[in-house]
């Protein structure tokens, strides 16, 4: 009897969630899992089931996913990566397919995940951003945002930015960096970056909300600190929303690559 070959494959993929209910498959709608699996199961003659690295919301966007598969295929990188390039929408986009370890684990594995979050600032509204996003057209105070960041740095407690209803084993998370600054390109543009461990589902997107009421003058650096430091999701504003974030990078530690494609780097 021939011994069956398995293998573990890792996709790195970017996508613009503007027309999909997110990344995780759901019982009506389009979803960026969902596509994705259908055409790798036309193209690997089997049933194939992704892992992702963790799940974005409707709407929201990444340069960066990490997602793996196991296949009995012995189809060749080369032919996955191109028919799978072939055949996705073109609001989806597969940049680096890689055999791996099979130990691998997409989403038990990432040790950094890195979002950002773009505010466009100006009291006229850009209709070539309003998909990649938030249009503020009061004026932000970004040295008082900026203020608040050491308080959501290390590891706390983000029960008051989580998604409500949602049920999680623990509302703590640990943050290693966050910084708020005017894009180079754009000055009108407000680019917040946030790495960290793991994120809640709206985390981010709770944390930006709170910022740009700092920024308007709604609240106070002072009140941040308390609608952090009570927990409770009821004391904290409404959620930036969803089409300014964006997935930027996912990090492993070690990972055994058996082979990769395409040959050369890609910046993305």
């Amino acid at each position: 009897m021939a011994e069956v070959n398995i293998r573990n494959i890792r996709l790195f993929i970017a996508y613009d969630g503007t027309n999909y209910l997110g990344w995780q498959i759901q019982p009506k709608g389009p979803t960026v899992q969902g596509v994705i699996q259908e055409v790798l199961s036309k193209i690997l003659g089997h049933k194939v089931t992704l892992k992702a690295s963790g799940r974005t919301d409707a709407g929201v966007h990444a340069l960066h996913q990490v997602a793996h598969f196991l296949t009995t295929s012995d189809r060749p990188l080369e032919i996955i990566f191109k028919a799978l390039n072939s055949l996705l929408p073109k609001d989806i986009s597969v940049w680096k397919v890689e055999e791996v370890d099979f130990k691998f684990h997409a989403q038990k594995h990432a040790y950094k995940k890195t979002y950002v979050y773009q505010i466009y600032n100006y009291p006229i509204k850009n209709p070539l951003l309003r998909l990649y996003s938030w249009w503020v057209p009061e004026p932000l105070d970004l040295e008082a945002m900026k203020s608040c960041l050491p308080l959501i740095i290390g590891e706390k407690d983000f029960a008051s930015f989580r998604k409500a209803g949602t049920e999680v084993k623990t509302t703590v998370r640990t943050i290693y960096q966050a910084t708020l600054e005017r894009s180079l390109e754009n000055s009108n543009m407000i680019v917040f970056t946030i790495e960290g461990r793991g994120f809640m589902r709206y985390m981010v997107r709770n944390l930006v909300g709170a910022l740009v009421e700092v920024g308007k003058g709604r609240l106070t650096v002072e009140d941040f600190e308390n609608i952090l430091n009570a927990k409770d999701r009821k004391v904290a504003p409404p959620p930036a929303p969803p089409q300014g974030l964006i997935l930027k990078k996912v990090e492993y530690l070690d990972v055994k690559v058996l082979e990769s494609y395409p040959p050369f780097e890609v910046k993305i």
